[in-house]
């Protein structure tokens, strides 16, 4: 069921009252005069292991020499990754779901363009359930509308398949832990299918801060900043408009991941620090009101929605260890396409700067010794030492590409995932959280913590070394 509308609620009282209003002037560092987060809030308690779940960080998947796959979803996300798996060697694509006919169809004559056999089709709103039963799948892609990713998640585990998803894992904290717990007592692995977390600056970032550059980390950001206005009003999602309804639902950070993901990556989150407390503060909505208005006929079925997701959401989360992050989600609003990564160390910063129409010239640096003057450098200049691997290998310049051969290469060598599902639930999980910590006039809210006590050990994450066997 679909969560309550709820409107911000946020007064200029209320951001003072919490602290929130001088704290984002200040950095937001420790943010003095924030209302500490309830310990006992229900909403951050991790229930006790049932007989049978066991943690799954650092689990390998069992070796498969070609990994047999089913895709859930063929619209314009799911359709171009079938081509990315049909590129991929050692994968056969065995089955294929979708709502529409013309998808499916589509899709088989892709399956058979490649060379490979036609593939089992599904139609229909479970298709997935049917889908997941089949005993020639060993994994299942889905890129689905986002409130179908929990289901179908928890019947692919039900039947034996690990699966990876489209961004967000699930849209609440019980879904969430749904999933975590099924990995567990299935020990099948359940994890975001991440294409930001493998693109050339990001993993670059990823090894720049591991080999010490830039210090003790202090604080991150990142960002979803992309005017998705006129898509979310065209017909070319399918059902139409599922995602602009998602915007009369929560008053929430509705698409973190993709900024949260890279500065979790560099803080190690999950892998010896987590997110421990979050605030969430929301401006008014006006963006799709204003874009209806002016652009959709009278007879539109957006006529008939109340938005209640403001414009901009800001979110603040503090980690255990004391380093902070910011989160900023706007998709109503015009402004050209920024994921706004920074990260600051006590030796210098990095910082993605999308004014630049150069996308190589986007990530700076200044970083002590090697910088003087208070100008920042380009950070492409850093490139030849460090570059991951599977960019140097030559597989791909695209990332979609990449999070596709290396999900595939690691199933066919039986290595663990580099992003797992405690990984995807916490990146995940600032959806509800900022929703209720608006609803609450911008107080702290506890962040659960997935891996029920794992978060202080290491274990293997994306900067990966690189296979003896590819």
């Amino acid at each position: 069921m679909a969560p309550e509308s709820e409107s911000s609620g946020l007064t200029r009282r209320a951001l003072i009252g919490t602290g929130v209003a001088a704290g984002a002037g200040l950095g937001m560092v420790g943010l003095p005069g924030v209302a500490a987060a309830d310990d006992d809030d229900p909403i951050g308690r991790a229930p006790e292991r049932r007989k049978g779940e066991r943690f799954m960080g650092g689990v390998p998947f069992e070796r498969h020499e070609v990994v047999r796959v089913g895709i859930i979803g063929l619209g314009m996300r799911g359709g171009g990754m079938l081509d990315r798996f049909l590129a991929t060697a050692g994968v056969r694509v065995t089955a294929l779901g979708d709502i529409n006919q013309t998808k499916l169809d589509e899709g088989a004559a892709a399956v058979r363009a490649a060379g490979q056999p036609d593939p089992a089709l599904y139609k229909g709103e479970h298709a997935y359930e049917k889908l997941a039963r089949r005993d020639d799948v060993d994994f299942i892609y889905t890129a689905t509308p986002w409130e179908y990713h929990h289901p179908i998640c928890i019947s692919a585990m039900e039947n034996g398949k690990h699966v990876g998803t489209e961004l967000p894992l699930a849209m609440n904290l019980d879904d969430l832990w749904d999933i975590v717990r099924t990995s567990e007592r299935t020990r099948r692995h359940a994890f975001i299918f991440h294409n930001r977390s493998y693109g050339l600056d990001q993993l670059r970032m990823l090894r720049f801060v591991e080999a010490g550059r830039l210090g003790k980390l202090l604080y991150g950001s990142g960002g979803y900043v992309h005017d998705l206005r006129e898509l979310n009003f065209s017909d070319d999602h399918e059902p139409a408009g599922w995602r602009r309804k998602w915007h009369t639902r929560l008053n929430a950070n509705l698409y973190p991941v993709h900024g949260l993901a890279p500065i979790s990556n560099a803080m190690k989150i999950t892998r010896g620090d987590r997110y421990d407390w979050l605030i969430a503060v929301a401006s008014p909505e006006a963006g799709y009101s204003e874009y209806r208005a002016a652009n959709m006929p009278p007879d539109h079925p957006s006529w008939r929605e109340r938005y209640v997701t403001g414009d901009t959401n800001m979110c603040f989360i503090q980690t255990v260890q004391g380093r902070f992050i910011r989160s900023e989600h706007d998709v109503s609003a015009p402004h050209p396409y920024t994921r706004a990564n920074t990260l600051q160390g006590s030796k210098g910063k990095l910082t993605e700067d999308d004014r630049t129409t150069a996308f190589a010239d986007r990530w700076q640096v200044y970083v002590e010794p090697d910088h003087e003057n208070h100008r920042w450098r380009l950070f492409s200049d850093y490139g030849a030492e460090y570059d991951h691997w599977l960019w140097k290998a030559g597989i791909s310049n695209n990332a979609d590409q990449l999070v596709v051969y290396r999900t595939m290469q690691l199933l066919r060598l039986g290595l663990p995932p580099d992003i797992d599902v405690y990984d995807s639930a916490t990146w995940t999980a600032p959806i509800p959280l900022s929703h209720e910590s608006v609803k609450r006039g911008s107080r702290a809210v506890k962040v659960p913590d997935f891996t029920r006590g794992h978060w202080r050990e290491d274990r293997p994450n994306i900067n990966s070394e690189q296979p003896a066997e590819m």
